[in-house]
């Protein structure tokens, strides 16, 4: 896992943990990337399992 992959799996992990789902400018402000290096770094989070996306409940299962 990349420094950045860390960062975005930490930031969508602590807010899942106070029952919020972190939207894409969430992300943004939050790592100051933009939305193709996000969506690249969770990509490869879902490739590498570590993260599943539920779309039922439209939440982050980790």
């Amino acid at each position: 896992m990349t420094d950045f992959e860390r960062k975005v799996y930490q930031i969508i992990v602590n807010m899942h943990l106070y029952g919020k789902n972190p939207t894409m400018n969430d992300l943004k402000r939050k790592t100051g990337k933009s939305e193709e290096d996000i969506r690249a770094a969770v990509k490869s989070l879902m490739m590498k399992a570590e993260l599943k996306w539920d779309k039922k409940t439209k939440k982050w299962r980790i």
